[in-house]
């Protein structure tokens, strides 16, 4: 009996419950996927994702990084991560200053007190790793950075997560997710025109300061609604990106025991334990990019036009880039292939070194606040969102 084709709906509870076996199929059966009812392409295995990645003159990201907005007629608001090169080297640079190696060791108190804080307000006994800890400290890091105040840190959060949010078998925004982009959007925008009146000493305010080289070759300051669309997609990056990778670890880890114990016998293997969760079951799972050309591989043609799925987390599973890629192994060689878990190229996370010292600082409160646990696994619950993987809810039982 002849297996059926496989399928891939990356808006099907199927794909929302479980899209590592899928991966696995479409890498060996169709490494260039394409979707007759929805019009698009997808790319699993590492090396041909890796390598488009790298090709913003084919694969481009003016359009957009989900399906929806790539397929739209207007595209999408003015963003950094919606820009190919020189725009894109313009804005990237302006906003590196806030991410550099000292920028980021300076946040470090102010990471290490927020998650000592929530960690301070769990029941042991009652313990949702995500809604009582992962969720709510990154959002207060990346808010506090950019200039939120902090009434409002823990309503961005809100807002990320409702408009992330997809119903099966919907390509586009929900009703109250589109209702909570337009009020994410007009909340930084009048930011940013309050940063305008009153500078602070916050990113908001440097953006509204910075001046680009335009088209024309004139100086230009960037406007309020640019500021408000990379505000709110730097809120968003921020936030999501530690909430979902740290519930992920958790679960992760209560599934190979062995791992945890490693840790807790060596501290120091807590870096590469994160590596290695941005590689098994990073938060990431796709980004989709528009092709402004034909792409030609395994035999198939990507006709120009079309927009293509660059399946990042298939291809950080890849059983061609990474020895038993099935398997979590903080002590694997990690030089053996790229880890794409924060992308690659222009477009790698602009906020990489920030969510890895994040989620090593959280790693290790949490080995000392629970070096024994045990996930409830009837209560985990995972998030159906845009291109984000992870869980909603992660209650686990503090043994003592």
């Amino acid at each position: 009996m002849t297996k059926p084709q496989v399928v891939f709906d990356p808006f099907s509870d199927e794909y929302y419950n479980d899209p590592y076996d899928i991966y696995l199929r479409m890498q060996d059966e169709a490494p260039v996927y394409y979707s007759e009812e929805l019009d698009f392409y997808a790319l699993t295995r590492h090396a041909d994702v890796a390598a488009a990645l790298k090709d913003h003159e084919t694969y481009s990201s003016s359009r957009g990084c989900d399906l929806a907005m790539v397929q739209s007629e207007e595209g999408p608001q003015k963003s950094i991560i919606f820009m190919d090169p020189p725009d894109h080297r313009v804005m990237r640079s302006l906003v590196n200053k806030a991410f550099t190696p000292r920028a980021i060791q300076a946040q470090r108190e102010t990471v290490e007190k927020l998650i000592d804080h929530y960690l301070g307000l769990v029941d042991p006994d009652n313990f949702d790793v995500v809604q009582d800890f992962s969720g709510p400290f990154p959002v207060e890091v990346i808010t506090r950075m950019a200039g939120v105040p902090e009434d409002y840190r823990q309503m961005v959060r809100h807002w990320i997560d409702t408009s992330l949010t997809r119903e099966p078998g919907n390509i586009g925004y929900t009703e109250a997710g589109m209702a909570a982009a337009i009020e994410s959007g007009t909340y930084y925008y009048q930011l940013a025109q309050e940063r305008r009146a009153n500078p602070q000493d916050d990113m908001i305010s440097r953006l509204v300061e910075a001046e680009i080289l335009a088209e024309d070759g004139q100086l230009r300051k960037l406007d309020d609604i640019e500021i408000a669309g990379f505000t709110s997609l730097l809120g968003g990056a921020g936030a999501e990106t530690v909430t979902k990778l740290v519930g992920n670890a958790i679960v992760t880890f209560a599934k190979n025991p062995d791992q945890w114990q490693k840790l807790l016998d060596d501290r120091s293997k807590v870096p590469a334990a994160v590596e290695e969760m941005l590689r098994f079951d990073g938060p990431v799972h796709y980004n989709v990019r528009f092709t402004l050309k034909e792409a030609h591989l395994h035999g198939t043609t990507i006709p120009a036009g079309k927009p293509v799925f660059l399946m990042k987390a298939a291809a950080n599973r890849d059983p061609r880039a990474f020895t038993d890629a099935h398997l979590f192994d903080i002590d694997r060689d990690r030089t053996e292939s790229q880890n794409l878990g924060f992308g690659y190229g222009i477009h790698s996370c602009l906020g990489a070194a920030l969510a890895r010292l994040e989620t090593t600082v959280a790693l290790e409160r949490l080995l000392d606040f629970m070096p024994r646990y045990e996930v409830q696994w009837d209560g985990l619950k995972k998030v159906q969102m845009q291109n984000v993987g992870g869980y909603h809810h992660v209650p686990v039982k503090v043994l003592r």
